[in-house]
């Protein structure tokens, strides 16, 4: 039969926990978490759990120094209880004789038992529990797998919106508001009956008239006193968890005061309740675009993209990104070029708030990752100063993904163990000092292009201003310069650090773009002795294999129309036909399809 599962307040409860391990110590968690007062019982001499020993040494765990004793379950628990223990927990096992003894006095004397891997001996058993201030969510599998609980519990609890558990706080806060102010216009009115019923709330079989209307003006007095509550609890059963999540103080009194003027016009009063939630505090999203190619956006930004009611970017998102804006979407692009990039920032932080202060969601949309070079934990302090909470989602980075476009694997077996990822241009314009070298290192340079020739110098050579235990980089060091990874323009040029410089002098730049320097640099493309460079053009590795899976579904197609022919032919003849077991496979495979002939396979 199912267990009846409750909530159980056990606050200066005595909960007596046998044992002294890590379940134990769990055991003792879990009690002081509600409320409880837990008492261990185990020898002197064994091995405490660091835990419990904690617990013990701040005065939250009473130790008794000895071996379980029968008159334990009588005279350790409260005085108003006569002493007797509130429940009991067992560590030691289910076939171990000591859990089988308590176990049945436990059950002789009606004092809760819980023992370890044991539901036959237990009376309660303990639920794998997701716990948001007053939310809390609690799933058994009957003893038959605590794993299987948890990775129920798990799947359960993700779907529900972030910090739900303040909105069931505040919604509890206004239910008992609401129930506190008809009551005393129920005792202003002299009325002594009629009192809402809160257990009729907790019922799974509603009254018919729940879904009844909430009319500004009730005829009936009984239906009046508890629109207001039958009102809230509509919203409760109906709203959306996400919207419910989002209501506020300002949303509850809002509407709250639009119920209790006595409007005539019901139209009215809804009218100015649909208003009081209208105008909201607006939302903003940072959210990354990736290397540059569309297909390397990620399906949440995607959504934020599409969803967003104002959107400012970088000037480096690709337009092939920017394409996927809703033409009703209004788009700022940042004004950031040289000498101007504080205050192009200070322009999108003011339209940001200008925007959220309207109630509008925004979008801040960022190259690549916006936590990586990206100002984006700057941004996300920012808002937080002023108010707003700030959803980050990540990007694909193209200090990864365009060496991974260019060939260049930044980490293989026995040529490269590690990979550092630097910035070229520091605060204020600086150049911050580079990695030392390592032959089994990649390092990929961001934001670099624009001052190459002065990182190749501190690279290869000695710079003062370095620490003295920096090695300089070998001028034969393989490197490589990637720009616009992903993009149908894509250009790779290989080199090494001698020659680097010049390449890119005489091939020009385009932006936006960096360099991996390393011996993983030509683990899949070496330069040979006697180039100083090779140029690479052109990407089209992400369009390939769509291209080559529409010319298969072509190809197939093909297959099964001469393959039908043949059926159709077969069965057109006086003398029938047969197809053999290869044909008929094939056949089979043909979906939504019909040949009226005898086949023999």
């Amino acid at each position: 039969m199912p267990a009846l599962l409750t909530a159980q307040n056990c606050s200066d409860n005595v909960h007596l926990i046998v044992g002294s391990g890590h379940l134990a110590a769990s055991r003792c968690s879990k009690s002081l978490e509600v409320g409880g007062k837990p008492i261990l019982v185990a020898p002197e001499h064994d091995d405490l759990h660091f835990t419990l020993a904690k617990h013990i040494e701040g005065g939250r765990v009473q130790w008794t120094k000895r071996d379980f004793e029968e008159q334990d379950l009588k005279t350790l628990g409260r005085e108003e209880v006569d002493h007797v223990v509130d429940a009991v927990f067992v560590t030691s096992g289910p076939k171990h004789p000591l859990s089988i003894r308590i176990s049945s006095l436990c059950k002789r004397l009606r004092i809760p038992v819980n023992v370890v891997d044991a539901p036959q001996l237990c009376t309660f058993t303990l639920l794998s529990t997701y716990s948001d201030g007053p939310l809390q969510i609690g799933i058994t599998t009957s003893g038959r797998g605590c794993k299987l609980a948890s990775r129920i519990r798990r799947e359960i609890t993700t779907i529900l919106p972030r910090d739900f558990g303040a909105a069931v706080d505040r919604l509890g806060t206004i239910r008992r508001k609401i129930w506190e102010e008809d009551k005393l216009a129920e005792l202003r009115q002299g009325q002594e009956s009629g009192q809402l019923d809160e257990e009729d709330e907790e019922s799974e079989n509603q009254k018919h008239t729940f879904n009844t209307l909430v009319k500004e003006a009730e005829p009936d007095p009984e239906i009046a006193r508890t629109r207001r509550m039958r009102w809230l609890s509509q919203i409760c059963e109906y709203w959306p968890l996400k919207r419910l999540a989002a209501i506020n103080d300002e949303d509850i009194s809002g509407i709250l005061n639009a119920y209790r003027r006595n409007s005539q016009n019901h139209q009215e009063s809804v009218q100015e309740a649909v208003a009081a939630l209208r105008v909201r505090k607006g939302t903003i999203t940072l959210a990354g675009s990736g290397p540059g190619h569309a297909s390397m956006l990620t399906v949440a930004t995607h959504e934020a993209i599409k969803n967003a009611h104002y959107i400012l970017a970088d000037k480096l998102v690709p337009a092939e990104i920017l394409e996927l804006i809703p033409r009703r979407t209004p788009v700022h692009i940042a004004r950031k070029f040289p000498g101007n990039a504080d205050a192009a920032q200070d322009e999108m932080h003011e339209l940001a708030l200008a925007a959220m202060k309207e109630g509008k969601h925004v979008l801040r949309l960022k190259q690549g990752d916006p936590y990586l070079y990206g100002r984006g934990a700057e941004e996300v302090t920012y808002f937080r100063e002023r108010g707003f909470q700030v959803r980050v989602l990540p990007g694909i980075t193209s200090a990864l993904s365009a060496p991974l476009f260019a060939g260049i694997p930044v980490t293989h077996r026995a040529v490269a163990d590690q990979v550092v990822v630097c910035t070229g241009t520091g605060r204020k314009g600086a150049a911050p000092e580079p990695p030392s070298y390592r032959k089994s290192k990649t390092v990929v340079f961001l934001m670099a292009l624009h001052r190459l020739e002065s990182l190749i110098g501190s690279l290869t050579g000695k710079d003062e201003a370095s620490s003295g235990s920096r090695v300089s980089w070998p001028k034969n060091t393989p490197c490589a310069v990637i720009e616009r990874a992903s993009c149908p323009d894509q250009r790779v040029i290989r080199s090494t650090l001698e020659h680097v410089c010049q390449a890119v002098e005489e091939e020009g730049s385009r932006p936006p773009g960096l360099i991996v320097v390393g011996a993983a640099c030509e683990v899949l493309h070496k330069v040979g002795n006697d180039t100083r460079w090779v140029v690479e053009e052109g990407f089209k590795g992400l369009e390939q294999a769509g291209q080559e899976s529409d010319e298969f579904a072509a190809l197939q197609e093909l297959q099964d129309q001469n393959l039908l022919d043949e059926v159709q032919a077969k069965a057109d003849s006086p003398v029938g036909g047969s197809l053999n077991v290869s044909q008929a496979s094939e056949f089979a495979r043909i979906p939504q399809m019909s040949v009226q002939a005898d086949i023999q396979a």
